[in-house]
Formats: C-alpha cells, structure tokens, sequence
C-alpha cells in the first residue's frame, strides 16, 4: 500500500528513537549513581558535623540559661564566653 521507502524510515526512525532512549536511561543511571554517591561522602559529613557543632552550642546555652537565668547565659554568650549564635538566633540584651 505504501512506497517501499515510507516503512523502510519508519523502522529507521523507530531503531534510532530506542537507540538514544537506550542511551539516555543508561546515562542517566550512571549520572544519578556518580551524583548520589559522591554527595554522600563529600557533603553529608559535612552537614552532619555542622549540626553536631549546633547542638552542642545550643546544649551550652541551655546549661547556661539554667545555671544563671536566660538574660545573664546571653550576655555572657555575647562577651565570648560561647561561641557565637547561628544567623537564625536573635539575643535579647
């Protein structure tokens, strides 16, 4: 029913849209592995100490606040007795 050429380039075209979607899913694959993998060991450390780091300030502070009471804990936090506050915490003098 068809010129010979039409089924011919439809089959043509058909191998070379699985070809790449082939292609595309193995790279993808290896992509994600090599991402996920390498912000495991690079980054995830990191995080993970910065809030150990985090907690233990804030662990301090409350000794403090129940030592002295939380006005006298933040001053003496400003005058380095502590190291300083994270951005998101706000002492009130």
């Amino acid at each position: 029913m068809f010129p010979e050429r039409v089924p011919s380039a439809a089959r043509a075209t058909f191998d070379l849209s699985l070809f790449v979607a082939q292609k595309m899913y193995r790279f993808s694959r290896a992509a994600l592995w090599i991402g996920t993998t390498s912000f495991m060991i690079l980054v995830l450390p990191v995080v993970i100490e910065t809030e150990k780091l985090q907690m233990e300030q804030q662990q301090q502070l409350q000794q403090l606040q129940i030592l002295l009471g939380p006005n006298r804990a933040v001053r003496r936090n400003a005058r380095g007795i502590l190291p300083p506050l994270s951005h998101g915490e706000t002492s009130n003098f």
